[in-house]
Parts: structure tokens; sequence; C-alpha cells
């Protein structure tokens, strides 16, 4: 089986779907059918939409949502935007960079609060430190999300980036050169890397550009700015339907990955499909152990953090001709907060989360 997240689930057939029901839908005149994009093929970020669907967290609100695969985060912000889809997931900055792009899509609830960039090394590897990169060889992809913030995690992390031999390499083999030693780090997200490998007895670690004080929010809900004047109360049972499921996945974390392999007959049947989903869904609980979380609710987003990021996000990845978009109007707060951890859902999600520490450092 090939190692890179493309390839670890190449052959992969069609999703499998089931639908349970809960009552007391929140809207009232029925069950409304509505369509959803994630931004990847199914994996530990997008696992609660499967939970929320076949666990009955959307029905439980009067929703009929559809669950479509995604083909990378740029391609689902811009079919929200464009109307293919009502709602969708992308990873934040994506979102951001679309926004500058003046493309119509606006964020309502977080779904992971680090996008886990930053650069891999196998787990006996002599680089420690990002230091410890300078006269080293480096694989990096120029397409990936990243990669345009290496500068600025060299700044930050205080070493010399023209010391770092980089080599630039296909986001589908990527991995295999770490694997291989063709190079001696790679730059790429936690969240692809680590679940393809470690399944395959290839353990690796991450210097988080989070560490350095570079952080970026993981993925967001996206829908029309539209939709949030037209059908607020569509948002709102969309949003507490997903929110449900996330915190779900965080406080019933075996059953959760029962579900996701479930509906995804393609990853059960693979001989590391089951390791690929808790670890990527380990990844992803941990990214929401956070004082977002913990003090303001599921979902919410910290405007200063969001605007910091609009700022790294026009400076390093918006290109030429990009507008800095309003964060009041790219980010609201309005649907999500109103769900939170007990004192015993933390407690449970903290125990389940705490074996993927060590892929991150944290």
């Amino acid at each position: 089986m090939s190692i890179s997240r493309r390839a670890a689930l190449k052959g992969f057939a069609a999703a499998a779907a089931a639908t349970t029901t809960l009552a007391m839908p929140a809207i009232a005149q029925g069950v409304r059918k509505v369509s959803f994009t994630t931004s990847w093929i199914p994996e530990g970020a997008n696992l609660f939409a499967y939970v929320a669907r076949d666990k009955g967290f959307w029905k439980g609100v009067g929703l009929d949502v559809s669950v479509a695969r995604g083909s990378g985060s740029g391609a689902a912000a811009q079919a929200v935007s464009a109307g293919t889809f009502d709602f969708g997931m992308a990873a934040t900055p994506t979102v951001i960079v679309q926004a500058a792009k003046k493309l119509p899509i606006t964020c309502i609830g977080q779904i992971n609060y680090d996008a886990l960039m930053g650069v891999g090394v196998l787990a006996n590897s002599p680089i420690r430190s990002p230091k410890d990169l300078e006269g080293k060889k480096l694989g990096s992809t120029v397409s990936s999300g990243e990669y345009p913030f290496m500068p600025l995690y060299a700044e930050k992390a205080g070493f010399d980036l023209k010391k770092v031999e980089i080599l630039q390499v296909d986001g589908k083999v990527r991995e295999r050169t770490l694997v291989d030693k063709q190079v001696d780090a790679v730059s790429a997200f936690a969240t692809s890397t680590v679940p393809s490998l470690a399944p395959l007895g290839t353990d690796v670690r991450f210097l988080l550009f989070s560490a350095v004080g570079i952080e970026f929010y993981g993925q967001s809900l996206t829908t029309q700015p539209g939709r949030l004047q037209q059908d607020r109360g569509l948002c709102e049972a969309f949003v507490q339907g997903a929110m449900e499921a996330i915190r779900f996945t965080m406080t019933n974390f075996d059953e959760s990955i029962d579900i996701f392999l479930k509906a995804n007959s393609e990853v059960a049947l693979s001989s590391t499909g089951k390791d690929y989903a808790r670890i990527g869904l380990g990844l992803t609980n941990l990214t929401n152990l956070v004082p977002e979380v913990k003090q303001n609710g599921f979902g919410w987003a910290d405007t200063a953090k969001v605007a910091t990021m609009t700022d790294l996000v026009m400076k390093y990845a918006a290109g030429e001709g990009a507008v800095r978009p309003d964060v009041g109007a790219l980010f609201t707060n309005d649907f999500v907060g109103k769900l939170k951890l007990s004192a015993g859902d933390q407690a449970a999600a903290e125990k389940a989360a705490a074996p993927f520490r060590k892929y991150i450092g944290s």
C-alpha cells in the first residue's frame, strides 16, 4: 500500500450510508434536504460529518444531509461559493484566500483549531529543534498549504532557511521520500502525513508551526453569505447538528470510529484503514482541547486570532490582486458556543486523545 494520503486510500469504493433518527426536530416544517461537501476524502478531520449524519444529530434538528467527499479545500470553498453545495468545510487559511479573491463565502463555525502545519521527521531523527534543519534536506510540495509559510516559520523559530536544501517533490510521493531517507524532513500537515505513515509501521513526529506562535485554525464550516440573511434557522440547525457530532467524536471515540468505518466500507476493508481513521481522529480531537472550546463552547472563533491569521495569509499566501476580506463578515459566532464540554466530557476526551500526543510533541 502506498503511503501518501491519496495513495493510502487509492482504490476505495463509494461510501456506504446509514441513517438513524432522534426525536424533536428543530425545524418545524419537517425534514429538509441539505447538501454538504467535505474538503477531502474520508479521514479523521471530516469523520464528524458521517457521525452527524448516521448517528442522527442532523436528523434530530430536522435535516436530511447528504455528505459528498471533496478533492481539496480550495475546490470545496469554490463549490460552496458557487452554490453547488449548501454547506461545506475547508481549511481556514484557504477560506481566507478565497474570500480575498472575492468569492462569496463565510465561516459559521470552527471544526478544529490547529491546522497542524509543520515539519515532519522520522521518530528517531536527530532533528530535535527547528535549528537542526540547517544543513539538512527538506522535501516540500509548493502547492501544499503550509509551504508559503516556511519563511515565516524560519523567522519565528530562529533558523536560516537559506541553509536548508529544499527539494520540490510531488505531494503523492512526499512521504515516500522521507521514509526512503531521500530527505531529512518534509513540510506538510500532520493530519495528512501521520495517519498515512504510522499504520504502516513508520513513526513520525512533527515540529509544529503553532509551537512557535504561528496559529492557524484547522477547518471551518462554510456557506454563502446570502444564506445567513435568507435562512438563519437552517444555518443554526446545521451547525447545531455538526457540533453535537464533534462532541460525540471526542467523548465516544471508539463508537465514532465504528460509525465512520460502517459509512466508508472502502476504508474498513483496507488493512490499515482502521488505524488510519483512529490516528486521524485522535489528532483532530487534540486540536479541539483548546481554550476556545473549553471556555466558549464548540465552534467559537477568537476574532483576534482570526484577524492575525488573515494578516499572515494576505502577506504570504493570498497572491497578487487579493483584497483583505472583512473579518467581521467572513467569520460569525452567531450559531456557535451553545454546546460545551462538561467536566466528565473533558476528562473522557483528554483520555481518548492522550495516545496521539506523541506525534505532535504536545
